[in-house]
């Protein structure tokens, strides 16, 4: 407590970070060049240091555990702490651009390792440019599950390049999804909402989700709901636009 007292970025009351402390830009440009160190491979990656509890059990078992879930623009972890009790056995990365953004998750995931003792191990968050850098963290078929919600839309034609949606970036999340996985995109722009159905509808390696199985599909439920971009959307009586699409192998 008296740590707290002397940190104003952290609340008294629940320990957390105080996310004024940690605000940035709504969006940033994905094209421009960044500061930060990227790994030569996924094998160059050390997920240990984001999941110490998950990686020192793996040791004595002898099996790696390896993650399989990614949030793209993860924002301020809403998802990824939603998420981390919903699967509680599965890694979980969000990656994310903004700095100080970043640096929020990093200390909101600390900060409810601390308060949860067991809880919120198997999720963490590196600040990257996922739109450069995927397979330099990530094997082929190594993912089950990508999240995109409500990116930057990026209203003008000439920045459409732009969007983390697009035919050349879905071949590279093909890549890294398995046969199975699944994609998952919310929006409250209608417009950008038919771009990304448009792009993914297609590609050759994906393929709609029926509504049975949007139904049946917990993570769906949580993508009005678990981040602060849907909870702003959803006060306002704004409406969303989603497109969950599975990995499909490829047709010879």
């Amino acid at each position: 407590m008296l740590e707290n007292e002397a940190n104003p970025t952290i609340s008294k009351s629940t320990g957390l970070p105080r996310k004024r402390f940690y605000r940035a830009r709504a969006h940033s440009n994905p094209l421009s060049d960044s500061h930060f160190p990227v790994p030569i491979s996924p094998s160059h990656v050390d997920f240990s240091l984001h999941y110490p509890q998950f990686f020192s059990l793996s040791c004595e078992v002898g099996c790696i555990k390896r993650v399989q879930f990614a949030d793209i623009g993860c924002g301020f972890g809403g998802l990824l702490v939603s998420l981390s009790t919903l699967f509680p056995e599965t890694l979980i990365i969000g990656m994310e651009l903004r700095d100080k953004v970043a640096e929020y998750v990093k200390e909101r995931i600390l900060a409810l390792r601390t308060t949860n003792p067991g809880q919120y191990q198997n999720v963490s968050v590196v600040r990257t440019n996922s739109m450069k850098y995927i397979p330099n963290y990530f094997e082929k078929g190594q993912l089950t599950k990508m999240f995109f919600l409500f990116p930057d839309p990026h209203f003008k034609e000439k920045n459409h390049r732009r969007r983390v949606i697009s035919p050349h970036l879905l071949d590279e999340y093909a890549y890294v999804l398995e046969v199975g996985g699944i994609i998952y995109t919310i929006t409250d722009v209608e417009e950008l909402g038919e771009w990304m159905k448009t792009c993914m509808d297609n590609h050759p390696m994906f393929e709609a989700l029926t509504e049975e199985e949007l139904q049946a599909d917990p993570a769906v439920k949580l993508l009005c709901t678990a981040t602060e971009e849907g909870q702003k959307v959803a006060r306002n009586g704004g409406q969303t636009f989603q497109a969950v699409y599975r990995r499909i192998a490829l047709s010879l």
